[in-house]
């Protein structure tokens, strides 16, 4: 008995004792401390539905037992004199809480035990907001399937089995930083940088955010995207860039283009399966310089801007040119101020090339046994400079969400974009957050 409470007493002593775990930025991660604040989160959302109302209770009891094991969220962020650092948190997990604001506002970590996320809950959705320094859509959706196995195993101890609270076989736990990896040679820049058409309009009261669903049928998707020759990617790109021209530019010819900024999964390219952000940017560009556009002209243009830049030694070129920057022995030594500073100016201009983002986080398939209890996925982004009406893509079976994120008190964008998916033979479903009620 004394063998035992000794052998205790050193295994406690020896955990107290190890050293914190700690680990650099990624290439993109670096960008969003230095750009993050209360109007402009960097904040992002993944919710998952299921059919039965969500017990607060057994939620926090699952973040309690998944985030120990989940090394790329138990972190906090440092300030170090050249670079932002993480540190291993370590502490309690954050509150699980019922939702009464808006969403995908700023996180304030030491208002939330210094963690980087947060979940809430109502009614029968549970909600993850992620810093992006964390991670991209891959790491969240990970970390949300994880977290509602863990749910539903103690809502229904059925679920089971041998492995316990084991993570699933598919679900990543690593960390490496695939942008280093992957770096080959410094390459000359890729991005544009010519102000795009920026949406203008009225805004909602400060701190409010509208956000409208729309579901369509996946098997309807494919027929339609079929028909045009296109990706559904390319589809709904072109359905946005015609929605702007057709409502914003009433079919004017404008100096500026409607730039359509496109997250680009990295991992399929470079056999990676890291957790930590690797995605990179490319822009699909029509210029409106006549008045007779049709829909199928501009579907032509987004699919051949996206064609030519989505190849692997494209996109190698685009984010090496980043890291080249990050590398540079020059750059290493600069106090973190002055670093900041500049990566404000470089985002500023980036930011105003584009009109608006439309991330796509793929499809979303979870394991058998739990697919019943689960009846939809859902994601959305928060506003940037110059982007105050965004769209994020998530499917799950076969239904597809294409989610409207804005600051804008008026809907005619969106409303011109259901308008073409209606005309194109699809049956789209509207849900919205209660800011719309059109």
């Amino acid at each position: 008995m004394d063998e035992t409470k000794n052998e205790n007493k050193h295994s406690k002593r020896k955990k107290q004792n190890r050293p914190i775990r700690w680990d650099k930025l990624d290439n993109t991660a670096n960008l969003f401390p230095v750009i993050a604040g209360e109007a402009m989160t960097n904040v992002y959302r993944i919710s998952v539905k299921l059919n039965e109302k969500v017990n607060p209770e057994l939620l926090q009891e699952a973040l309690d037992i998944v985030l120990p094991k989940m090394d790329g969220f138990n972190l906090r962020l440092r300030q170090g004199v050249f670079w932002y650092y993480f540190e291993e948190n370590g502490k309690k997990a954050p509150n699980v809480t019922e939702e009464h604001h808006f969403p995908c506002r700023f996180i304030q970590q030491n208002k939330n035990r210094s963690y980087m996320f947060r979940v809430t809950y109502y009614g029968y959705k549970i909600n993850l907001e992620v810093f992006h320094v964390l991670t991209d859509g891959m790491g969240g959706i990970n970390f949300l399937k994880e977290l509602t196995y863990q749910y539903l195993r103690l809502a229904h101890p059925e679920l089971r089995d041998e492995r316990g609270d084991a993570f699933s076989d598919t679900t990543s736990l690593n960390r490496e930083d695939s942008f280093i990896k992957n770096f080959r040679r410094k390459t000359a820049r890729g991005y544009k940088s010519q102000q795009a058409y920026l949406i203008k309009g009225d805004k909602l009261p400060d701190g409010e955010f509208g956000v409208m669903h729309l579901l369509v049928p996946v098997s309807q998707l494919k027929e339609v995207s079929h028909r045009y020759n296109a990706t559904i990617n390319e589809y709904f790109v072109a359905v946005f860039m015609w929605s702007v021209y057709v409502e914003c530019l009433k079919k004017m010819p404008n100096k500026k283009a409607i730039r359509v900024a496109v997250p680009v999964n990295l991992r399929p390219f470079f056999d990676s399966i890291t957790t930590k952000n690797f995605f990179i940017m490319v822009s699909a560009e029509f210029n409106a310089d006549r008045e007779d556009y049709t829909f199928e002209e501009v579907i032509e243009i987004a699919k051949k801007s996206l064609h030519s830049q989505i190849t692997k030694e494209h996109l190698e070129d685009l984010f090496s040119y980043s890291v080249a920057g990050q590398l540079n022995k020059f750059a290493r030594p600069v106090p973190l101020f002055f670093k900041n500073a500049f990566m404000k100016y470089i985002y500023t201009k980036s930011a105003l090339a584009n009109t608006t983002t439309i991330s796509n986080i793929g499809n979303i398939k979870v394991e058998d046994k739990y697919s019943k209890y689960i009846e939809q996925f859902y994601s959305f982004i928060a506003m940037s400079k110059g982007q105050s009406l965004k769209g994020t893509i998530c499917s799950y079976k076969d239904t597809l969400v294409f989610t409207f994120s804005s600051v804008f008190s008026e809907t005619f964008v969106q409303k011109a974009f259901c308008r073409q998916l209606v005309k194109d033979g699809l049956d789209v479903s509207i849900e919205t957050n209660g800011v719309y009620y059109e």
